[in-house]
């Protein structure tokens, strides 16, 4: 998974990863930007959520910050760690093509999860376009973009073509038309995923405040899973 070790490489051949989580109870949200020395990216959002008055931290300032915080939860390696033989030959492959074409697959992972409570959690992580730009950053990053959750409505995590999802504003899209237009998450995704105007490639995980779940993506496929208080265990891989 495109994630951690192992996620993608840039153009220049390193590993810059992003990640986001999100409150839907409060809002409160943290996210870590072209990170290059932290194990577990989405451990250092959640810090950056409790720890700072901040949001977002990027590139060194976020390495920076995680080295500072000696904390149990963030573990720093070396930028070598994130780096596998398949995502070297992967970064060749695209390079020599010179453009990622539609058979090269995206990759994040997110998770939603709604508790006995009401609350709705969202979080994203991922290592971002191979081949991309020294300093690109997704949406995955980007509360409302890649990531968001409200209690009243739902939690949502995206993945697939990031500038795509900040442009549109994705996550909160889906928001924003369940209270403003009374839709429904389903066909609030549904409707986002299949719009011509302003289209978005890729796909989309939710849950909303009743339990109900979503899982949709207009790509060649998308790994995915589900599980609730009702027994349900749902497990796809592909179509």
């Amino acid at each position: 998974f495109n994630a951690g070790k192992g996620a993608v490489l840039t153009a220049t051949s390193t590993n810059e990863l992003d990640a986001t989580i999100m409150d839907g109870s409060t809002r409160a949200c943290g996210a870590a930007g072209g990170v290059t020395t932290v194990k577990n990216p989405i451990s250092l959002a959640r810090l950056v959520m409790t720890e700072t008055r901040h949001v977002l931290l990027a590139a060194h300032g976020a390495d920076v910050f995680a080295a500072s915080l000696e904390h149990p939860k963030i573990e720093i390696v070396s930028p070598e760690y994130f780096r596998t033989e398949h995502q070297v030959k992967r970064l060749k492959r695209t390079q020599e093509q010179a453009r990622l074409t539609d058979t090269e697959k995206m990759g994040t992972v997110g998770c939603v999860a709604l508790d006995c409570r009401g609350n709705i959690a969202a979080g994203t992580s991922t290592g971002g376009l191979v081949n991309k730009k020294h300093g690109r950053i997704g949406d995955s990053p980007i509360v409302g973009a890649g990531t968001f959750a409200d209690n009243r409505t739902c939690g949502i995590s995206c993945t697939g073509v990031g500038e795509d999802f900040i442009r549109n504003a994705v996550a909160y899209d889906v928001t924003a038309r369940m209270l403003y237009k009374r839709q429904r998450m389903e066909k609030a995704v549904e409707d986002i995923l299949r719009r011509e105007d302003y289209p978005v490639r890729g796909g989309m995980i939710g849950i909303d405040h009743k339990g109900r779940i979503t899982m949709q993506f207009n790509t060649a496929g998308m790994s995915r899973a589900a599980a609730d208080s009702s027994g349900l265990r749902y497990i796809k891989i592909g179509k």
